[in-house]
């Protein structure tokens, strides 16, 4: 993907007229509304429907099939989905105002690509079976290329350009090393071609503990960097003038990106299309200001990742549509039309 060199953000007023703040705040609680829905309807959607009343008994009073059923499984599958959703969506807004791309996403660094790595390799050569230990292997490996990626991209003296071109190179590179692996292991090919479709389906409570202070972590660092990445995305001469430390800011956005997107992936494979799309439609309607794209990022990506594992399991039941199948299906189109709309903008 070609880096844009033209800034995705200009810096607003310091302060926005009150109508717009109230729309933007209104908008943001009829985000957590449509959230809520969609989370309800994760959770009653299945191989075996279920009304709200069947999940409330299953949730709060029952103890027999609706609470095997709603808890034990569906419960655990829309906990991570708001989860990974989230920082999906929050680690896309970080790297599109780092590499001041629009059309950037989490693969863009390499980060997917490390964690893919790392599993296969932990399959192949570790005889790694379990979810729980293809986490940290995917965490690791994701963490291990985002270092790389800063330290190939000049460090201290990084820019977007070196950064992205460090992070594509890199994942040409693992990709072929994963497609070799899998070639010659078939154990390693079977295993594997399930977690890197992207799934919810292996969610547990588990998987959910082994992940979340990675990212709750990210979220935390991700909105402390709102401020100075709005300076960052208008581009080095003005956010040295406006007294930001680039490259402090650049860092701790790498650093952030890379805890949201390799807990993410570690979690339930790499899942595209997310990171890359919902930032890209927020900022059409809020504006270049990472102080409301990312809380809206953060709500509206779990709604589209949701949904998308609730068409998943609609479409072909009693089985089921992996989520990365179906958010790859509908974020084609997308990303096709965001481009070719891109274009004809800048003509």
């Amino acid at each position: 993907m070609l880096v844009d060199s033209v800034p995705v953000a200009r810096a607003e007023p310091a302060s926005v007229p009150p109508n717009r703040r109230a729309v933007r705040s209104a908008g943001l609680l009829a985000a957590v509304a449509v959230l809520m829905l969609v989370a309800v309807a994760s959770i009653a959607v299945g191989a075996k429907e279920l009304s709200v009343a069947q999940v409330w008994h299953g949730l709060f009073q029952d103890s027999g099939t609706y609470a095997d059923v709603v808890v034990d499984e569906r419960l655990s599958r829309t906990v991570l989905g708001l989860l990974v959703g989230a920082a999906l969506g929050l680690s896309g807004a970080v790297l599109q105002a780092l590499t001041r791309n629009p059309l950037a996403d989490p693969g863009l660094l390499g980060l997917n690509a490390g964690a893919s790595a790392a599993v296969v390799t932990a399959i192949s050569f570790f005889g790694v079976t379990s979810l729980s230990g293809y986490v940290w292997f995917a965490f690791c490996g994701a963490a291990a290329v985002g270092a790389l990626v800063w330290f190939l991209g000049g460090s201290r003296g990084a820019t977007p350009v070196r950064l992205a071109l460090s992070g594509t190179a890199i994942s040409a590179a693992l990709y072929g090393y994963l497609q070799a692996v899998m070639i010659l292991d078939g154990a390693a090919l079977a295993r594997m071609r399930f977690w890197t479709v992207g799934s919810l389906s292996s969610a547990t409570g588990e998987t959910i503990r082994q992940v979340l202070p990675f990212l709750v972590a990210g979220t935390l660092l991700a909105f402390v960097l709102a401020r100075p990445l709005n300076a960052v995305a208008m581009g080095d001469d003005t956010a040295t003038a406006l007294g930001a430390n680039l490259n402090r800011t650049r860092a701790l956005s790498m650093l952030a990106a890379t805890v949201l997107c390799g807990a993410a992936t570690a979690a339930c494979g790499p899942i595209v299309f997310v990171g890359l799309m919902v930032p890209h439609v927020v900022r059409s309607f809020t504006g270049p200001d990472l102080r409301w794209i990312m809380p809206y990022a953060a709500i509206l990506s779990p709604v589209l990742l949701l949904g998308s594992d609730v068409v998943g399991r609609v479409v072909a039941r009693p089985s089921e549509v992996q989520v990365g199948i179906v958010t790859a299906i509908v974020g084609g189109p997308v990303f096709i039309f965001l481009v070719r709309r891109r274009r004809t903008a800048q003509l």
